[in-house]
């Protein structure tokens, strides 16, 4: 079984059935990071500049041939931050930097062996958030990007590609935190569908950590 197969068990995730409020035991503080505002830009450009490190194979004959080019990760670096609140809403700011995208190129050398190289993507952005008031604890801004290309050519004199590709960056303002929210409590763990069921001495244990008795200390 699973949370989702051959399993009736209610204290699973999933859908809410009948009154959501049945079944509430307790409320949990959960360290979380709380997204306080977040927007998506997408475009495409063209004359993008891809410097070319760590190839593999190593030592491909020039000249390359490009094939494609994609983001590595979808998380991005956020760096050179300038936060700037905007007097007449003070929640609200500029917020400009520089996002920085990883990207793997795949092309194929003189020879024909396809190899690929790392590169990175630098994206200015400029955008209106809603930024909360300074804390103890930090406003970070994050970003997620995609990356994707399948138009380039070499440039023969510095070993680059110059290419043309869609960009999706997610900029999001941040913070982490501590959140009071109600439980339903610790949910049924089932076993899985594929794994014998056996016995195992000495490990008889709870899954999860409780607290038995009262949680405050007594006065007097």
């Amino acid at each position: 079984m699973s949370f989702y197969i051959n399993n009736t068990n209610g204290a699973r995730p999933g859908p809410t059935n009948g009154n959501p409020l049945n079944g509430i035991c307790e409320k949990v503080l959960i360290e979380t990071t709380k997204v306080f505002d977040a927007c998506i830009s997408q475009s495409t450009e063209s004359g993008i500049i891809l410097a070319l490190s760590n190839y593999d194979p190593a030592n491909p004959v020039l000249p390359l041939t490009y094939i494609s080019a994609e983001a590595s990760t979808n998380q991005a670096t956020v760096s050179d931050v300038v936060i700037e609140r905007i007097e007449s809403c003070p929640n609200f700011a500029n917020v400009s930097a520089n996002v920085t995208i990883p990207v793997v190129v795949t092309y194929r050398d003189s020879n024909g062996t396809i190899g690929t190289a790392t590169s990175s993507i630098v994206v200015q952005k400029n955008v209106i958030l809603f930024v909360p008031q300074p804390a103890v604890a930090p406003i970070t801004i994050s970003a997620n990007a995609v990356f994707s290309s399948e138009i380039g050519v070499f440039n023969a004199t510095d070993s680059t590609f110059t290419v043309t590709g869609c960009i999706q960056i997610v900029l999001k303002v941040t913070a982490p935190v501590d959140v009071l929210v109600p439980s339903y409590g610790y949910p049924f763990i089932p076993p899985c569908q594929t794994s014998p069921v056996a016995s195992c001495p000495g490990t008889n244990v709870p899954l999860y950590p409780t607290a038995s008795g009262s949680t405050s200390i007594p006065n007097g």
